[in-house]
């Protein structure tokens, strides 16, 4: 749980070890409709620096959508998003908070081997000659340990080391703040834990602020600090994962548990 210590955990930068201020997010009356669709509806949370915040909710809740404004993809109707008191839409906001966000399907380049794929970033924004970018990305491969992987093409990869080196290719960009979209989709259970204990370990030894868009409840249960729950948009609940045990809204209640009803599917309810 986040700690009641008011002083800022120190964020490590896991390439270089450089120490700074862990950062912190707020989320204010975010609202993004679609034309006549209303994806979000006057979103407010804050995620304290260091600390991992699950945000679940059934699919097509507006979770990713949410995210995507977090990195300056998608501009809110209405509302803000701040980094460490920074507005996202500012034009100097990115260039002062180091962002890695982790796709749901790892978006690697199957064209290109495991080391190309953490070095491509680096080498596109010049940041380092060839031999710190070495250095970069063999450290990255060091963390996950993902060493032998190097020379691997990703059709060579299972599903979970795919995961784990698009986490690898993130922690080239040295982030401060990560971002998972469904990090655990499609694995089996050993291989969900094990990403889930990344996340964990990420943030323990480098405090790194980090999100988690997810459906899995064990990881939110065995890893969050605190879990938000969107359900058509709005934010119905923010807590500690503990309350997921028992929870009183019986929305929630269904998204955990759905009930099958051969006489009464959903998916004849929610045509038209």
């Amino acid at each position: 749980m986040p700690s009641s210590n008011t002083t800022c955990p120190i964020h490590r930068n896991p390439i270089t070890s450089e120490e700074t201020p862990a950062v912190g997010i707020t989320i204010d009356g975010l609202t993004k409709n679609f034309g006549d669709l209303h994806v979000l509806k006057n979103v407010s949370f804050n995620v304290e620096p260091g600390e991992i915040f699950v945000l679940m909710g059934p699919s097509g809740s507006g979770k990713s959508v949410l995210l995507k404004h977090i990195v300056g993809l998608e501009a809110p109707t209405s509302g803000r998003v701040l980094i460490d008191g920074r507005d996202v839409a500012a034009e100097d906001t990115l260039e002062h908070v180091r962002i890695a966000l982790v796709f749901q399907a790892g978006a690697l380049f199957n064209s290109l081997s495991v080391y190309e794929n953490l070095a491509l970033y680096p080498r596109e924004h010049r940041l380092g000659n060839e031999s710190e970018i070495r250095e970069k990305v063999t450290r990255a491969l060091q963390i996950l340990s993902l060493e032998n992987t190097a020379q691997k093409f990703p059709s060579e990869l299972s599903g979970g080391m795919k995961k784990r080196v698009a986490i690898a290719r993130a922690l080239v960009m040295e982030p401060q703040l990560m971002l998972y979209d469904e990090p655990t989709s499609e694995l089996d259970p050993v291989m969900s834990a094990t990403i889930s204990e990344i996340i964990a370990t990420l943030k323990d030894q480098y405090h790194v602020t980090t999100i988690v868009v997810s459906h899995d409840r064990e990881l939110a249960l065995g890893i969050a600090d605190r879990v938000g729950i969107l359900i058509g948009g709005e934010l119905v609940s923010l807590g500690p994962p503990s309350e997921l045990q028992a929870p009183k809204d019986p929305r929630i209640a269904d998204f955990f548990s759905p009930k099958i009803d051969l006489k009464n599917p959903r998916f004849k309810q929610r045509q038209g």
